[in-house]
């Protein structure tokens, strides 16, 4: 019989990947690679720090840029 602490952290496992899933798909991520990440922020010009480019495969803008984007309710273009 499995303890309720281990029943509600798989479930809180199962939760937490499938929001990550969610966002990925409302993102547009889905399916990207590092290597379709922008090294520059698409609107700033910034770099783009490599460790954000992994973390988020397809990223087109640094995390200042889309900050403001999430704040003004625009589209996410990550």
């Amino acid at each position: 019989m499995t303890d309720p602490f281990d029943r509600a952290t798989e479930r809180e496992e199962e939760l937490r990947s499938d929001a990550l899933a969610d966002q990925e798909r409302r993102a547009g991520l889905a399916g990207k690679t590092v290597a379709d990440s922008a090294t520059k922020c698409r609107i700033c010009e910034t770099p783009i720090p490599k460790a954000r480019r992994h973390a988020l495969p397809g990223v087109q803008t640094c995390i200042d840029c889309q900050a403001d984007l999430e704040r003004a309710g625009l589209a996410v273009i990550h």
